[in-house]
């Protein structure tokens, strides 16, 4: 054969890559979205949509963007394809609201799980204690109180049906 090599540093091909730990959510949706790429997966069209959307969101506000401003683009992301959902099957369109049901799961994966309603009212009835809240009038001063303890893990309007109902007792 040869000169034996010196040993090299170069991981063996048995070994898995040697990974960073990940950074934020942008990061995580890239890497998703060139796995998906490597691996023909038809989750791509719509990570690729996430990239792109965070991409023009960066350039609108013309800085990196932290996991909280992602996590609100992918909110709204979800909201367009729920309301895409309700037209759909207005429409009689079952295989497009199946699409975009499937859109949502993808995009779920990067949402923190929401909050239970028992959660929610919970919250909803400190806040009314503290803000000395007593009638729909002082909602706006509930819903200031509780939103940003609660964003990105609650749905707004179920909070402010709940508020409303504990407003009212």
């Amino acid at each position: 054969m040869g000169k034996a090599q010196p040993h090299s540093v170069r991981p063996s091909r048995l070994s898995p890559p040697i990974r960073k730990p990940m950074r934020n959510l942008k990061d995580q949706i890239e890497q998703d979205a060139t796995e998906a790429l490597k691996n023909k997966d038809a989750s791509l069209d719509v990570l690729r949509m996430l990239k792109t959307a965070i991409h023009n969101e960066e350039i609108a506000q013309g800085k990196d963007l932290t996991d909280n401003d992602i996590l609100a683009i992918l909110q709204k992301e979800k909201k367009k394809r729920q309301e895409s959902i309700e037209s759909f099957k207005k429409g009689n369109r079952p295989e497009l609201a199946a699409k975009e049901e499937a859109e949502i799961k993808i995009i779920e994966k990067y949402l923190p799980e929401m909050m239970l309603e028992a959660e929610i009212t919970e919250i909803a009835k400190k806040a009314i204690t503290d803000t000395q809240a007593s009638s729909q009038q002082d909602m706006g001063k509930v819903m200031g109180k509780i939103m940003p303890e609660l964003k990105g893990k609650a749905d707004p309007a179920k909070v402010s049906e709940i508020v409303k109902k504990e407003l009212s007792k």
